[in-house]
């Protein structure tokens, strides 16, 4: 649905996006993750025909950037950090402009329009001002405006940026509905909205693409070895767990324990191996053969955000928008 090859937009002596190239299957949710400056909105402004690519190219729903921009802002809806709406105008008055705007007219477009109101949960507020509009309702109209001509592709840009917990969780619900009707690329700081909603993650950092693979895949990588937790129980009163955690380390490849949780005759321990080694069978048996109980034993999985800073580093990324670009707009 989306194909980006060698894609990059250079500024005088700044390289805002530094030839990247990425797939995007259909239906999919992909996560556009980078550090402030990395190049994530340059790259979503190219791929909506916003801005042109200094080379490289990108074709989304078969239709290339350059070539046949018109054709490709007919098949993406896209929702910016901030709603482009209109505080003087009535819901259902901006989204049948928006409608009109995208080739919609009379009875398909009053449909649409009854669609994406149930579709966002905005059909109580139709009638009322934009204006007047908490921040997550007006989030809900961006949203609401994006899908009105049933595109391709979505494109967000932090939609859920500034919103309570509740709206958060609402967007994120409304996000993973979406998903196989539309092919859709989430760009956001929140790592957990990304590991709730997200099929695929992209990472850029200094205009470069560090990585993009599932979710799961990438903790695999940045861990580079197997690390297990396990739960291990024995007799109340006999129960010693720094017993325990002597025995697993004389397990052969295995390169560090951690007691993370201890309870009565009961202790979890995160077991690491060396970099090769899988350990997963060695470690169940030493415990059985111990005469502990073997309660649990399971992968353990790095957080998102411990993959985003191994990949990103820590460094302070250089700005992404040049002051060429800020004149442009």
């Amino acid at each position: 649905m989306i194909k980006v090859t060698q894609l990059t937009k250079r500024y005088a002596r700044t390289i805002a996006v530094d030839q990247i190239s990425f797939e995007v299957a259909k239906g999919q949710i992909v996560g556009f993750l980078g550090p402030n400056g990395a190049g994530k909105t340059t790259t979503m402004r190219m791929l909506t025909c916003f801005l042109p690519p200094s080379s490289g190219t990108a074709s989304v729903a078969g239709f290339d950037i350059l070539e046949q921009p018109l054709e490709v802002k007919k098949r993406i809806g896209y929702l910016p950090e901030a709603p482009p709406i209109y505080p003087e105008m009535e819901t259902s008055e901006y989204l049948r402009f928006v409608g009109e705007l995208k080739g919609l007219s009379g009875t398909d477009l009053a449909k649409r329009i009854d669609y994406v109101c149930g579709r966002c949960a905005i059909a109580d507020v139709k009638r009322k001002l934009l204006g007047k509009l908490s921040k997550g309702y007006r989030q809900r109209v961006g949203l609401a405006q994006a899908i009105i001509h049933n595109p391709d592709v979505l494109i967000l840009d932090e939609p859920t940026a500034g919103l309570d917990p509740k709206q958060i969780n609402e967007t994120r619900d409304l996000i993973k509905d979406l998903a196989g009707e539309h092919t859709i690329i989430l760009s956001t700081h929140i790592l957990p909205e990304v590991e709730q909603t997200c099929e695929q993650v992209i990472i850029i950092n200094k205009g470069k693409l560090v990585a993009t693979d599932s979710v799961r895949n990438l903790q695999a990588r940045a861990r580079g070895a197997e690390s297990v937790v396990v739960e291990v129980a024995g007799r109340e009163g006999t129960f010693e767990p720094s017993l325990v955690q002597q025995k697993l380390e004389q397990v052969a490849g295995v390169s560090r324990v951690l007691c993370k949780e201890q309870v009565d005759a009961r202790a979890v321990f995160e077991v690491e191996s060396k970099k090769g080694s899988f350990v997963r069978g060695d470690v169940a048996r030493a415990i059985v053969q111990s005469g502990w109980d073997l309660n649990e034993l399971r992968p353990a999985a790095m957080s998102l955000e411990e993959v985003f800073l191994q990949l990103t580093g820590s460094e302070a990324s250089t700005p992404e928008e040049t002051p060429v670009e800020v004149q442009a707009q």
